[in-house]
Parts: C-alpha cells; sequence; structure tokens
C-alpha cells in the first residue's frame, strides 16, 4: 500500500516535529494518517521499523535533491555551488538531514542502528529500510560519487563553454581561470572543445569530496555573510572542475 505507508510516515514526521520520538504514539501516527493501527504495524512492523523507514525516506530525499541540483542546466562550478547549497538549506530545514549528515542525533529524534536488522517484513520497502542506514561518510561518498558521474558525463558544459559564459582564454595570453598552473590538460587532441579543460576523474573526484566536505562544515558552524555559495565558488575558483 504505498499510498498509504507515505502518508504514514508523513504523520509521522509531522508528528516528530511537535514531540519527541519518545512521546510520538503509533496508534496517534495511524489516526493523523487515516488507516487502522493494524496497517501501520503491516508496513512497519514496529515503531523501530516506522523510525527506520523514515529515516531512510528522509535520506533518499536529501540524495535526490543533490541529483536535481547536479542536473542544473549550468556549469560545473555552479552545479557543485548548487548542489552545496541544497545541502545546507536541507540540513537546516530538516532535523532528520541534518543528523544523518552530522551524525549527532538529539534526544528528540528516532537513533536507529545504522547496520541492519533482521526483516522478516513482506513489504520490499521496509526490507530496504532494514537493511543499512548511510553513516555521515556514506552520504560524503554518495554525493561525490554522483556529481562525479554528472559532471564528467558527455555533454556536460564547461565553465567555460556553458550558454552565456565568458571565455577567459580568448585573448593574447590570456589566463585560462579553469586550469591551476601546472596542471595537465587531457583533452586536447581531436574532437575537444575549444579552450575547454577538463580534469582526469581522480582530480575531479578530489575536487567534490572538498566541496561535499565545505557544505558538511557549513552545516556544522552556518556561514555569515555570503553564506555557503559564496565560499563554494571561492574555494572552486581554485579548482579543477
Amino acid at each position: 500500500m504505498p499510498a498509504a505507508r507515505e502518508s504514514l510516515l508523513d504523520a509521522a514526521y509531522t508528528a516528530l516535529a511537535r514531540r519527541p520520538w519518545s512521546a510520538v504514539r503509533m496508534v496517534d501516527v495511524a489516526a493523523a494518517a487515516g488507516v487502522s493501527r493494524q496497517t501501520l504495524y503491516n508496513e512497519f512492523g514496529s515503531k523501530e521499523g516506522l523510525a527506520r523507514a523514515l529515516v531512510r525516506r528522509e535520506a533518499d530525499g536529501y540524495l535526490a535533491g543533490v541529483e536535481r541540483a547536479l542536473a542544473l542546466p549550468a556549469d560545473a562550478r555552479e552545479r557543485l555551488t548548487a548542489a552545496a547549497e541544497w545541502t545546507a538549506s536541507a540540513a537546516r530545514e530538516n532535523a532528520l538531514v541534518k543528523a544523518m549528515l552530522t551524525g549527532c542525533w538529539s534526544e528528540r529524534l528516532p537513533a536507529p542502528t545504522l547496520s541492519a536488522v533482521p526483516s522478516s517484513s513482506a513489504v520490499p520497502a521496509q526490507r530496504r529500510a532494514d537493511g543499512p542506514l548511510p553513516s555521515p561518510g556514506d552520504f560524503v561518498a554518495a554525493v561525490r560519487d554522483r556529481a562525479v558521474a554528472a559532471l564528467s558525463a558527455p555533454g556536460a558544459p564547461r565553465p567555460d563553454t556553458a550558454p552565456g559564459a565568458v571565455r577567459p582564454d580568448t585573448g593574447p595570453g590570456a589566463l585560462r581561470a579553469d586550469i591551476i598552473p601546472g596542471a595537465p590538460r587531457p583533452d586536447t587532441g581531436p574532437g575537444a572543445a575549444p579552450g575547454a579543460s577538463r580534469p582526469d576523474t581522480a582530480e575531479l573526484a578530489r575536487t567534490c569530496e572538498l566541496i561535499v566536505r565545505l557544505a558538511l562544515s557549513c552545516v556544522a558552524a552556518p556561514p555569515g555573510e555570503g553564506g555557503v555559495a559564496e565560499l563554494v565558488r571561492a574555494t572552486l575558483h581554485r579548482q579543477p572542475v
């Protein structure tokens, strides 16, 4: 019953915003969702199962937002900036996302074990929720890998070839803004876009992980004027992307 499951998760999320998880009652969650308590137990098995499913859904929602940011019709730097801004805003607005990204679970929140638990559920979504839940390190790797895949995909716009971008290398002796001094230029062969420079996968992965970790630092210690975007853009100006 996907619709009932989503309604129950919505009700559990709303209840958690109003009171500590320890005070959230299954009967109240079922009533708020407009389903029977038996339906609730059929879907999740227990309050612990409901907590795991809620955490799993919020983790999936956060990663879906990262993917949307990385799919924007913009150059690599702006897409990484958007992903960092999404990370900071999602953590600011969603206590579960903040806890998952930082590993700091307050007493108000459910704190399911991150390791898999035995599952006899007949509901596929619950069997997935009963599997391993992501740690902060898992999120870093997941976002980094998604960013690398998005930015290295064929046809991905470059910082100096995106529509409307100003080419930094159009004059005699002009400096290339997208190449660090001494960095290799791996795409200067036949078919390379004029003026384009694409770092190798290892360089790109390091840059993406740096930005993810910078965004997470902004979750723990929110930046001042200019916000996460200014920090990320300043950092990316010196990185190969």
